[in-house]
């Protein structure tokens, strides 16, 4: 594990410390979601299935935790959270269980079943241009305008931690069914929840995360030692849930000092992933949340007995999920 120095110019770092608090902190507000067996290679492998999380992805973990930590005085100000729309619905699901107002900044090309759900959680939606416009500067200022506090979406030590909830379940379920995690593939935008497994399990145990082909800044970022963004140029892609134009320096700083390796994952594979989560585990994945499960069955990890991938959202716009499913 690399064991260099942290660098002093980042915000608290998340602890794994943190994480355990955090799940003490969400415990009731969170389902404890189940690790399914399926077969890959005649190897047995586990699905952490996150897709059967209330607000259908992780985000609510993480919310959740960032939420409760607030003053009375800033809660009655409300939050503003910008998301293409699972952090967006976790986000408006924990602001409306505790009564607070809720803004969310949302891409316009946001599928809208996200938008719609978000909406119905009771939270006010600002649109923009996410080719011309940036999201953070716009839920910034809006922010400032209203004092409100600024929920990001996983550049944040408190978010991180609440995900990372996801790690401590799997740490007890996979002690609970007899086996040791081999290796845990995560699905990775801004690597928030990578982060977050990481800091909840033993570093014997290889985190990967797992990206889009050319959304991949977190994999190049660990290959070169440095922070790298996504090319203006990069290609669509229909895992929305991935789109991150460059990894936050607290999640690399962790995922770095883990010494991961990421993957990248073609969009074909993507929809044979979801294909094969339907068919073989009767469970609705969106294509972000597919993408750890892809890179295991194309071979692109080792598939090794025991491992575990996070199938981290179920939010589809039907229309699409009947698109990937006809192929």
């Amino acid at each position: 594990m690399d064991r260099t120095p942290p660098d002093d110019s980042l915000p608290r770092a998340p602890t794994s410390a943190g994480v355990r608090a955090a799940a003490a902190r969400i415990a009731g507000h969170v389902t404890r979601t189940p690790l399914l067996p399926f077969i890959v290679s005649g190897r047995r492998m586990w699905a952490k299935a996150e897709c059967l999380q209330q607000g259908g992805s992780f985000k609510l973990r993480g919310a959740s935790n960032r939420l409760r930590k607030l003053a009375l005085e800033e809660r009655a100000r409300g939050v503003v959270a910008f998301s293409s729309g699972n952090h967006a619905q976790g986000v408006a699901l924990a602001a409306r269980r505790l009564g607070l107002p809720c803004l969310i900044v949302m891409p316009t090309d946001a599928p809208a079943v996200k938008r719609r759900a978000t909406e119905a959680l009771g939270a006010e939606v600002r649109p923009y241009d996410r080719r011309t416009e940036s999201r953070e500067a716009i839920a910034a200022a809006i922010a400032a305008a209203r004092g409100a506090a600024l929920v990001p979406s996983f550049d944040d030590p408190d978010v991180i931690e609440g995900q990372g909830t996801v790690g401590l379940e799997i740490v007890d379920e996979a002690d609970g069914l007899g086996f040791a995690p081999a290796q845990v593939l995560v699905p990775c935008g801004g690597g928030g929840l990578s982060a977050g497994i990481a800091l909840a399990m033993s570093d014997a145990v290889p985190i990967v995360p797992v990206e889009p082909v050319g959304w991949d800044d977190m994999a190049r970022s660990l290959a070169r030692g440095e922070r790298v963004p996504v090319a203006a140029d990069a290609p669509p892609t229909r895992c929305d849930s991935l789109q991150t134009t460059l990894v936050s320096p607290l999640t690399f700083d962790v995922l770095r000092r883990r010494a991961a390796a990421g993957l990248a994952v073609a969009e074909a594979e993507v929809a044979a992933a979801v294909r094969f989560a339907y068919s073989e585990l009767r469970l609705v994945v969106e294509p972000g949340g597919a993408a750890a499960l892809a890179a295991l069955l194309t071979g692109r990890a080792e598939p090794r007995a025991d491992s575990v991938v996070v199938l981290s959202g179920g939010n589809v716009d039907p229309a699409l999920y009947a698109d990937l499913l006809t192929g």
